[in-house]
């Protein structure tokens, strides 16, 4: 039997939902894209991969997941009535057809992610979902130097939680700053904000969570620069224990490797 593939694209806001992957008793993003799917075809005889499984309340400007399908279907149209019966905070942006040397895991070249954060006051309970407020001081030029620390090759087998058997926690940072916020704005959202930026090809479980947690520590000035500097080396069998606040955390975009056909 014929198979056919669909790289579909994908935004969300995740503050209602228990991440991307379908899990028992839960609301997960991919359930809803599940049930959906359902309502449209009339049938379950499909598959979904997804190219990340954001966790719990973090949202997404820009992810995909893959369609494995026994029958043909217009994208266009696809689109449409996805878009017409998923609830108003998932859109779908994108879909194409693609070969099926296609792997929606091994293709993403890099993925971008964003922390949304302010200090100083509470913000708006508008800003929930998208802005972590932090109400204590922050020395924010040196979250900045620390946050440069992280950019190269590093170990980072204590910025992980759970690992699988077998994970490789030697990763390439491609970018990793703090800017003050101009992506996102609303008229509730604080005077200033900032946002920490990082890319990479992959993560690993926390990571991105577990290195804004040790940012903010230092911005605090609970650690020091040194400190990450050791952090990074590997040594170590416990995890570190600062977990950043999911909610200011958005997957901003994906760029993927190979020509999707």
């Amino acid at each position: 039997m014929q198979k056919y593939y669909y790289l579909i694209h994908i935004q969300y806001l995740g503050f209602r939902y228990h991440g991307w992957l379908k899990q028992p008793e839960v609301k997960t993003v991919e359930y809803m894209i599940e049930k959906t799917l359902k309502f449209i075809l009339g049938h379950s005889d499909f598959k979904l991969l997804g190219a990340s499984r954001t966790d719990a309340k973090v949202s997404a400007n820009h992810s995909a997941f893959e369609l494995f399908i026994n029958q043909p279907l217009n994208p266009d149209n696809l689109l449409t009535d996805f878009n017409n019966n998923l609830p108003n905070d998932i859109k779908i942006l994108k879909i194409e057809e693609v070969g099926k040397k296609f792997s929606i895991i091994n293709a993403p070249k890099t993925k971008e992610y964003i922390y949304l954060f302010s200090y100083g006051e509470k913000c708006h309970p508008f800003c929930a979902p998208l802005i972590s407020s932090f109400q204590e001081h922050l020395d924010i030029e040196l979250m900045k130097s620390g946050a440069l620390l992280f950019e190269g090759t590093h170990n980072f087998k204590r910025y992980c939680t759970k690992p699988k058997a077998g994970a490789v926690f030697e990763r390439k940072i491609l970018e990793s700053r703090i800017i003050e916020n101009t992506m996102y704005s609303a008229s509730f959202f604080p005077a200033k904000s900032y946002a920490f930026i990082i890319r990479s090809k992959g993560f690993l479980r926390y990571q991105v969570r577990l290195i804004m947690g040790q940012l903010l520590s230092l911005g605090r000035g609970e650690i020091s620069i040194d400190d990450i500097r050791e952090s990074l080396k590997g040594t170590g069998n416990l995890p570190l224990r600062h977990i950043a606040p999911a909610s200011g955390l958005i997957l901003n975009k994906i760029e993927f490797e190979q020509n999707p056909i």
